[in-house]
Order: C-alpha cells, then structure tokens, then sequence
C-alpha cells in the first residue's frame, strides 16, 4: 500500500502565486536548480547588462539616429545638437530580459513570460563647443522592433532617439533530400503584444510557434524536409492566437512583416532521423551535497526511466536497516481533484558502523518525468531526502514501415506532470496534428498513428510544449508545438524526439 511520508504530502501546499496575476506581475518562486538538476538555465539578451532603475530626466536640446531602423549587425549615426557645452555623455542601448514564470515546490504551474526593463551602455561621446556630438554604433543582436537609444549624463537622461530592429528569416540550406535537417532561424522577434509569436507554415500545413524569451529575440528550429521531390514553401508568419493571422495586411499593426522561402527536395538517399534511444538527454551527474549532516544522494542525479544509479548515505544511524521510498504524483486534472504525492518502497539499505551507506543496483523506475523524491526513513522518522529527476525517452517506431492505413505506434516514457512538461505535441511531416499527455498515464506516452502519404519516407516529430497557465495578455501560446524548446522552453529541459515511418508500395 502507498504510504504519504509526514510533512510532504501534497504539492497543493507549495507556494502559489496569488490569484489574478499574470506574466507582467511580479515573479513567483522559482524551482530551484540545485531540486531539478535537468533543469536549463535561463539565457538573457546577449552582452552585458543592468537592471534599469527608474532614471532622472531633463531633456535638452535634440538627438537623431540614422538610420532608425535595420537588422542587428546595422552601423548607426548617432547626433546631437543644442546640448550641454563640452561634456562627455554616454549612449546606452535599452532592451529587456526575459524570463518564464513558474511556481510551487516543482514549478508545476506556469505563470507566462515577464521582461524587465535592462540597459547596456555602449560608448562615450564628447559634445564640442557648440553643444554638437556625432558618433556611430552597430545596432546589437536584441529583441526586434523598437529601442530606445538614451543620451546619459552622470545618471540623467537628456535626451533619446529610437531605433528598430528589423526581423531577418533564413534556412540553413536551400536543398537536400528528403528529411534533410533544416533549420529555421527568425532573429529580432519582439518581446511585446503582436510582435512575439511567430509561427512556421510548411506547404500551407502549420508546424508550430518560435519563442525567443530567454534567447534574447533569437528563435532558432529545425524541422525535416518532407514531401516529394521539387521545391516547397516555408512562410514565418506572426499569429498571437496560437495560429498564423492570415492578412496582416489589414491587422492593428499591418507593418510587421512575414516572410516566404522555398527548399528543394532532391533524389537521394533520406536522412534518417537517429536511434530514439540515442534521443534521450544524457544522465547528469550526482555528488554528495555539502556539509557534515545526514544526507542522502544519487548518482547520476537524471536520466530516463530505467537508468541505473546508486545510492549513497552519511551521518544516518549506525547499524540499523534503513528504509527507501520513491515519491510519485498521482491525480487528474481533469476531475478538478488536483494531485497528491505517495510514496512506493524503493528498497532498504544496511548502515554501517560510521553512518554511510551504499546501494548500487538501483534503477530510475517506470513513472513520471520531472522530479521524485526520495526519502530515507527509520520507522515513522524521516532521516534524509534526495531527488531523482526522470528526463523523458523514446521507444523505436513499431512497425517502421508499412501501406497507407498502417496502425503504428510512437511510445514514449518519463513524459513530467508539470503543466509545461506533461504534453508532447505531434507534427506529421510538419503538419501539427494534436497533442499527447502523459500524467494520466504516469509518463507512459502513447500515440497510435496511421501512415498517410505517398510511398516514401515521412517524418513524425514530437515537440514539448505548454499545457494550460497564465500568460501575458495578448497571447495564447498553449498546446502548439514549441519548435524553439530546445533553447527556450520554460523551466525543465526536454528533447524533441524524432521518428521516420516508411509508406510502402501497395
């Protein structure tokens, strides 16, 4: 029988945001690193930067830069005139930082994207007798769309101009055969409403959204060539409401541009996705945690579903047979009955005379992704705990080949329960088909297909995304495949797995 260890029973009892916040409000608790060791660490803009406080203004005179707009990489002129008489000012170059918001113990529920206000300060520049100053910059890789350029002096804004940061598309490759990597690179996506939700289209089929929260405006995806032999379309189009707007043209802010490319298929040999097992994440190494007190710890800390790892122990008591208990969630979201912890016998371990202890042998079980505690426990005292995080997996494609009709099967395992881990989205040959949710299950994951298409290979590609939450107002990024969660997803880091399934001749 399951057993709840006393003082951890239900997540129900982690901090929560409180009701009615959103992505702009102020940040809810974190999942710490050090509690989720697969988690990714977040990435701001890049180079150097400061939280902005609020600044000092009195402006004097006039400031303009040419030209205003541009990719990133654009030399800029800044000038100034009727300004203060030979002093030396300073141009700072001001941007956001993103970050994903979650909360609660594992940072189960999602709570959006928040950008703070940061700046960067780029140069000196010395105005002449006459109050006049010229100098130029290279516009830097950023968030797209509008910046604010200010002119500083000794903490207090004088004056400012803006420039804009134009969006560039490109393909890594023009041509290749079928299932040939490409990947799709969007730099200067925005940060704000209307100009942060970019989606791919394959062939008029919609593939999924590109995020850039935590890569600074820099959204990069691969997906697989697919169709017959000749050229096909690829088309970024913005679409805050989880699809492509159609006629931008005519929307509340007609100049946000689209783009259009085209690949070629060739003959040849396809490129094969690899092995599913080789797509797992790699294990990740366990140490013993610092200090002298009683702990326990594993090693490796992460991996899949049946990773063997080992167990050790300190400062436990001396001699006694101490017992191990691995937690698990368990509940449905869709009753409105939340979700509990229980615990399951993991094994028992002898201490020696010193207090350590070790047990090799171990094996992540078959449960959820995402983290699971482990408890060491005497009786009814708890000694020490750890965590185990399960990353997800994948299972080779049965049957791998087969007519039109074909039932097949994509099966994953450790799929997490988190509302940004607890669903894998399908896209077959870059066409979004729905999604696949692995809490119910326990991480096992399912998916029964039907092959479709002309004979050939066609490509079956799964990617994390967003289950429900909160986000920013203007935007509905949920249950889409997320092309960009290798760099960019929130809080855990999660493959994308890849299959090719063979349509034979009748």
């Amino acid at each position: 029988m399951a057993v709840l260890v006393p003082g951890i029973m239900a997540l129900a009892a982690c901090t929560r945001v409180p009701a009615g916040t959103t992505g702009a409000s102020s940040p809810p608790s974190q999942t710490p690193a050090a509690q989720n060791p697969a988690a990714k660490g977040q990435v701001a803009a890049a180079g150097a930067s400061t939280a902005a406080p609020e600044p000092k203004v009195e402006y004097v005179g006039r400031m303009a830069l040419q030209p205003n707009h541009g990719p990133a990489g654009t030399r800029v002129t800044a000038s100034g005139s009727g300004l203060p008489l030979n002093t030396q000012l300073q141009l700072v170059w001001n941007t956001v930082k993103g970050e994903w918001l979650t909360s609660g113990e594992w940072g189960e529920e999602y709570h959006g994207r928040r950008f703070t206000p940061v700046t960067r300060p780029m140069q000196m520049v010395t105005t002449d007798a006459a109050g006049h100053f010229e100098a130029t910059f290279t516009a830097p890789q950023d968030f797209g769309f509008s910046h604010d350029v200010t002119l500083v002096d000794k903490g207090v804004i004088r004056n400012k101009a803006a420039f804009s940061i134009d969006p560039v598309a490109s393909l890594s490759t023009s041509s290749g055969p079928v299932g040939t990597p490409i990947q799709v690179t969007l730099s200067g996506v925005g940060w704000q409403n209307l100009e942060n939700s970019w989606t791919v289209v394959y062939d008029n089929k919609f593939t999924g959204w590109l995020s850039s929260v935590t890569t600074g405006g820099q959204a990069k995806a691969v997906i697989p060539a697919t169709g017959s032999p000749g050229k096909h379309v690829i088309q970024i189009i913005h679409g805050a409401f989880t699809v492509p707007y159609m006629n931008m043209q005519q929307s509340p802010q007609p100049d946000r541009p689209s783009f259009t490319m085209t690949f070629t298929v060739t003959p040849g040999d396809p490129v094969l996705p690899p092995v599913a097992a080789s797509q797992a994440l790699p294990a990740v190494a366990g140490a013993a945690p610092a200090g002298t007190g009683p702990a326990i710890w594993t090693n490796p800390a992460a991996g899949p579903v049946g990773t063997p790892f080992r167990l050790e122990g300190r400062g436990l008591p001396a001699g006694k047979t101490v017992d191990l208990l691995w937690a698990r969630v368990k509940g449905s979201r869709v009753s409105g009955n939340g979700w509990d912890e229980e615990t399951i016998p993991l094994g028992k371990v002898q201490v020696d005379a010193a207090g350590h202890t070790v047990l090799d042998g171990l094996k992540a079980p078959d449960d959820l992704g995402d983290p699971h505690r482990i408890v060491a426990r005497l009786g009814d005292q708890s000694l020490a705990q750890t965590t185990f995080t399960i990353t997800p997996s994948a299972l080779p494609v049965e049957p791998a080949s087969g007519p039109v009709g074909t039932n097949f099967l994509i099966h994953l395992k450790g799929v997490g329960w988190t509302e940004t881990a607890n669903i894998y989205l399908v896209v077959y040959d870059n066409a979004y088909i729905g999604y696949a949710c692995g809490f119910n299950s326990q991480g096992d994951v399912q998916v029964f297909l039907k092959a479709t298409g002309d004979p050939g290979w066609h490509f079956i590609d799964l990617y994390p995304g967003i289950y429900k939450g909160q986000e920013m107002a203007g935007v509905q990024n949920f249950r889409i495949p997320q092309l960009t969660a290798a760099d960019d997803h929130p809080l855990e880091r999660l493959p994308v797995f890849r299959f090719a399934f063979r349509v034979t001749e009748k």
